[in-house]
């Protein structure tokens, strides 16, 4: 029976990527290197921000990670104030699914202190079950974040689901041994999750209840 579902949340959740890709720009010019293409840039969203950065830029010394994380961190809390909004459905979607008794879990590339601030700013706080960040367990695509949430929740992986945008979040599905759905509208060309064998790739977010249903009925 499935329990648990478990959600990315840039990208999927919340349409904050330009904001990002803005942020991740703004911090390589603050210490002196080229901004990286919005391609590129969009392409490590998922990853947490030391990984993002050092796939960005190959080589990047240890002092020039903690500078750009520290300008990424304070410009994006600056033009973060007032949260990027979410998708179309999701905050509907997210209320009868918590009405109908399933534990809403985020994992998410972002640090705890971005996830507790947008978290506080929505007033979500106490509506979601569990969150793991990747500041304070394994980065995706490892299996961490997703078996430290099914270990507090007491869930197994056949009563477990991650919802992602990026090929980070099926890979790191994938190797936890869950199902996976993707979505189509984030930071990947869904042509990148054929791999992970996805229950399905949605262009909308309202159409995760169905996708769940028909997964209950298996």
């Amino acid at each position: 029976m499935l329990k648990l579902l478990i959600f990315d949340w840039d990208g999927t959740l919340c349409d904050s990527l330009s904001r990002i890709v803005h942020c991740i720009r703004y911090a390589a010019i603050s210490v002196g290197l080229p901004p990286p293409p919005d391609r590129e840039a969009r392409d490590i969203i998922g990853l947490g921000l030391t990984d993002a950065l050092e796939t960005l830029f190959p080589g990047i010394e240890a002092e020039q990670i903690a500078a750009m994380r520290d300008s990424y961190s304070r410009y994006f809390a600056e033009i973060d104030r007032e949260p990027s909004p979410f998708f179309n459905g999701v905050s509907e979607t997210l209320s009868r699914l918590k009405d109908q008794g399933y534990l809403l879990t985020v994992a998410t590339g972002k640090s705890r202190r971005g996830l507790n601030r947008v978290l506080q700013a929505r007033q979500l706080h106490q509506f979601f079950d569990g969150s793991r960040c990747a500041d304070e367990t394994a980065g995706k695509p490892h299996p961490l974040m997703l078996i430290e949430l099914m270990n507090e929740f007491e869930c197994a992986p056949g009563e477990s689901i991650m919802i992602g945008d990026t090929e980070y979040d099926l890979a790191m599905a994938a190797n936890a041994g869950m199902s996976s759905i993707g979505v189509s509208y984030g930071a990947h060309d869904p042509g990148r999750f054929q791999k992970y064998q996805p229950l399905a790739c949605l262009d909308d977010f309202s159409d995760v209840e169905l996708v769940i249903k028909n997964y209950k009925k298996q």
